[in-house]
């Protein structure tokens, strides 16, 4: 999905990001239900849900061609602190949905001044499991 011009002088290139996975994902059917949570633990970009799940997204925004994909920024520590943040947003909301961690890649292309989604890791890391599996 491409998007409209952007200023960058006006906005982040992160949160240019986070508004395109948004529409990405209202487009795809999930409710969002917050943007943007905070805690000490960590901050989680998007969390939206399903039918089955309630899914913390993790949006990463690079420009076109970059070297290295956005993914890669996603590592243990990272992913650590999103589970501590989740798991206080599970508890503090009373979630009984399956929880669900996503990556979206959102791709800034600097010439054409556009934005799209790139990826959509869905299920990227679990607790517990291996290592950023996409």
């Amino acid at each position: 999905m491409v998007n409209k011009m952007y200023d960058l002088s006006n906005k982040s290139l992160g949160k240019i990001g986070e508004n395109i996975a948004i529409k990405y994902l209202k487009k795809n059917k999930y409710r969002i239900v917050e943007a943007n949570y905070a805690t000490k633990a960590g901050e989680i970009d998007i969390i939206c849900e399903n039918k089955k799940c309630i899914v913390f997204v993790e949006v990463k925004t690079r420009k076109k061609d970059s070297l290295v994909s956005g993914v890669y920024a996603v590592n243990k520590k990272k992913q650590y602190h999103i589970f501590k943040a989740a798991s206080s947003y599970i508890s503090a909301k009373n979630i009984k949905k399956q929880p669900r961690f996503d990556i979206i890649e959102v791709e800034f292309d600097e010439n054409n001044n556009c934005a799209q989604v790139a990826e959509h890791y869905v299920d990227a890391f679990s607790q517990g499991g291996s290592y950023a599996v996409f």
